[in-house]
C-alpha cells in the first residue's frame, strides 16, 4: 500500500510540529536565559534505527549532529533500550558538540515495540570544569572544560537516576538552574513522545511504512537537487587563528550526479587549544551548507542526508580525537566549516 502525496505532505508537517511543540514546551519551562530566552536548544524526532524523521527550526550545528547521539545510545544499549527511561549524552566524542550542550534521548515504545525516538538538546550555562560556563579559553583537554556524560540512562519512569543527575549537579556551580533545566528536557521528551502515540494509533498500523515514505521523500529530493549542479570538484582553503599560527581547514567537494562527498583531506591536526571540532560538528556543517546551497524547502530528514558523504582526518581540528579540547571548536571553527 503506498502512501499518496496528501498524506505524506500532512506528515512530514505534522512531524515538523511535534519537534516545534517539544522546542516550545522546552524554551517555556527551562529555568536559565540561555534557553528560555536565548533559545540556544533544539529538538528532533527520530525512527526506531535512529534516523532523523523531521526537526523543528531550530539550531543547524545541534540538528545536525543529534543523530549521532542517538546513534551513540543505541549501540551502548541496543536491545537493552527500556521503556519508560530516558538516556543523556554531552560526550563531544559520543555526538555531542561541547560539554555545555547535553542532549536528552527518548525512545518511543508501542504495544512492546520501538517505533520512534524524540530528542532535545540544550546548552547548560554551567557544566563545571576550570572556568565558569565550562569554556576555559586555556583548556587543551575536554576535561578542563566541565563534566562528561557517556550515554547513560538518566530518567527512569519520570524519576531522575541519582548516578547521572547527582555527579552533574556536583560538577555545576549553578545546581538549581541545571535541575531546572533537565526537567524542562524531561518534559519536552515527554510532550513529544505523546504526540508520536498519538500519531501511531491514527494511523491504522502504517506508522512504519508513512515513516519509511517520509524519509524516501527527503532522498528523492535531496538526490534530484543535487542533479542539477554541475559535475566536478571544487576546492577551497579557510584558517583559523591559533596563536601566531594560521591553521588550514581544506575541502574538496566532488558532485557526481545524485551525490555530493566532502573530503577535509589536508585541513590541520587537532591541537593543544579548544578549538577543534568534533566529527559531529563537522558533518552538521556539511549538511547545512548544502541545505543552503540546494533547495530549503527539502525535507529535513535522514533521507536528505543519505547522499552526502563526509570524509575528515582522524586527529585533525575537523575530527579531534579525545582527550582534546572542543568548546570552541562547536562555536568557533563551526563557522569557518561552514563557509
Amino acid at each position: 500500500m503506498s502512501i499518496d502525496p496528501i498524506t505524506l505532505e500532512v506528515a512530514r508537517n505534522r512531524f515538523a510540529q511535534i519537534a516545534d511543540e517539544m522546542g516550545v514546551v522546552l524554551r517555556r519551562t527551562a529555568y536559565s536565559p540561555n534557553i528560555k530566552e536565548r533559545a540556544d536548544c533544539s529538538a528532533a524526532v527520530f525512527v526506531a534505527s535512529g534516523e532523523m524523521l523531521a526537526q523543528a527550526e531550530h539550531i543547524p550545528v545541534h540538528l545536525g549532529s543529534m543523530p549521532a547521539s542517538v546513534a551513540a545510545v543505541l549501540e551502548r544499549f541496543g536491545e537493552g533500550v527500556e521503556p519508560d527511561t530516558q538516556y543523556a549524552v554531552n560526550d563531544p566524542f559520543a555526538g555531542g558538540t561541547h560539554l555545555n550542550d547535553l542532549t536528552l534521548v527518548r525512545p518511543v515504545f508501542s504495544g512492546g515495540f520501538l517505533i520512534a525516538w524524540v530528542a532535545n538538546r540544550a546548552h547548560h550555562a554551567d557544566v563545571g570544569g576550570e572556568a565558569p560556563g565550562s569554556m576555559p579559553a586555556h583548556a587543551t583537554t575536554v576535561d578542563q572544560e566541565g563534566h562528561r556524560v557517556a550515554p547513560t540512562p538518566a530518567v527512569r519512569n519520570g524519576e531522575w537516576l541519582p548516578e547521572f543527575v547527582e555527579p552533574f549537579l556536583a560538577a555545576t556551580r549553578t545546581p538549581a538552574e541545571r535541575l531546572g533545566d533537565l526537567s524542562a528536557q524531561l518534559g519536552a521528551n515527554e510532550a513529544g513522545a505523546r504526540r508520536i502515540l498519538d500519531v501511531a494509533a491514527e494511523g491504522g498500523g502504517r506508522f512504519a511504512q508513512m515513516t519509511t515514505a517520509l524519509l524516501d521523500y527527503g532522498e528523492r529530493r535531496m538526490r534530484s537537487a543535487l542533479d542539477t549542479l554541475p559535475n566536478g570538484e571544487y576546492a577551497f582553503t579557510d584558517f583559523m587563528e591559533f596563536g601566531g599560527e594560521l591553521l588550514p581547514i581544506r575541502v574538496a567537494v566532488t558532485i557526481d550526479g545524485d551525490s555530493l562527498h566532502a573530503d577535509f583531506a589536508g585541513s590541520a591536526d587537532q591541537v593543544a587549544g579548544n578549538i577543534n571540532a568534533v566529527e559531529a560538528v563537522t558533518r552538521s556543517c556539511l549538511y547545512y551548507a548544502v541545505r543552503v546551497a540546494t533547495d530549503p524547502t527539502i525535507p529535513t530528514n535522514g533521507g536528505c542526508y543519505r547522499p552526502l558523504a563526509l570524509a575528515a582526518p582522524d586527529g585533525s581540528i575537523v575530527n579531534a580525537a579525545p582527550p582534546a579540547a572542543v568548546a570552541a571548536g562547536n562555536v568557533e571553527t563551526s563557522q569557518r566549516i561552514a563557509d
